[in-house]
């Protein structure tokens, strides 16, 4: 699967006087997962319906490995599997029925249908309900159906729509774990969760007004252009005296530290990952119970909301 590619060709798509993707050009390959971010209305969900066939270009090219989709739609795609925005499932089918039928409109052998079924619902942890009509499940169990469905085929391209949304806390976290054991095919997905982002992808591509900002590892967008500094939350095992705040001021590199609640502190400091570090060696070597401590600003929300601003 190495050699798996999404591309975009000088890509636009216009309704009437509105440009909503303008001249992208933006190529992605091998075995990773790409983030892809803007605010709203920056064009992600119509540059993602490009290239999975489900509107065409005003002009330019969406090729899915090489093959242009409007030339050959069936070629592109047969390697291709997409959830873009939140489709609905039949309510009187079961979730089995439904990805059964799924199956077989994408060609998946007979022989392999159900296994793949049960391994898709597995991962999204959907087993126990697989047998009960969609039209009793919740907003965020239908979501984990319609991440199942992109499972099937077993595609080598994987194109995702803000795959979390209306997830709670834990099926975010499920659909997290989904995405990172992906690891051994192309992922392309949008989302506006910035902690999911760093979680799980690898590079970054960020478009504003239709147009691409910057695409690049995390790591050379962070660096690049976030911030000196950080925030992070740090908890403790007993309340927080004002005479342990004191002494946590003091410590090098620290901005600022203030009290959530008194077992925890909002603390922003200078510096990246070194000093994050540096600060979580010195806390727990004063021996004030501190049991947590997260990074609650990451480098690459800084460097989203300055690139964005930018381009206002």
């Amino acid at each position: 699967m190495s050699g798996s590619s999404i591309e975009a060709v000088n890509l636009s798509k216009s309704f009437g006087s509105f440009a909503a993707v303008s001249n992208l050009s933006l190529k992605l390959e091998g075995t990773k997962c790409i983030g892809f971010l803007g605010p709203n209305g920056a064009g992600k969900t119509t540059t993602m319906k490009m290239f999975t066939g489900l509107i065409s270009p005003t002009q330019g090219k969406a090729l899915i490995n090489g093959v242009d989709i409007k030339e050959d739609k069936k070629k592109a795609l047969g390697s291709c599997a997409s959830l873009i925005e939140t489709p609905e499932i039949y309510p009187a089918l079961t979730a089995r029925e439904a990805l059964m039928m799924l199956c077989e409109l994408r060609g998946v052998p007979k022989g392999e249908r159900t296994k793949r079924i049960d391994e898709a619902l597995g991962k999204v942890k959907m087993q126990e309900w697989a047998d009960k009509k969609v039209g009793s499940y919740s907003k965020g169990m239908k979501q984990r159906v319609n991440v199942a469905s992109t499972l099937l085929s077993d595609p080598q391209v994987i194109i995702l729509d803000e795959p979390s949304t209306g997830l709670d806390p834990r099926g975010q976290s499920e659909v997290r774990d989904i995405v990172k054991s992906l690891g051994n095919r192309l992922v392309f997905m949008s989302s506006h969760l910035l902690s999911e982002v760093t979680e799980v992808c690898q590079e970054v591509a960020m478009v504003d007004h239709g147009k691409l900002i910057v695409y690049d590892t995390i790591e050379n967008v962070t660096a690049k252009f976030a911030g000196d500094g950080g925030a992070a939350e740090a908890g403790f095992s007993r309340d927080v005296d004002e005479a342990t705040l004191a002494r946590i001021l003091r410590l090098e590199g620290v901005d600022k530290a203030q009290k959530s609640d008194p077992r925890h502190l909002s603390i922003r400091f200078k510096g990246g990952l070194q000093t994050q570090e540096r600060l979580f060696t010195q806390l727990a070597a004063m021996n004030i119970g501190i049991v947590s401590f997260r990074e609650t600003s990451t480098g690459l929300e800084d460097a989203y909301l300055k690139l964005i601003q930018e381009t206002l």
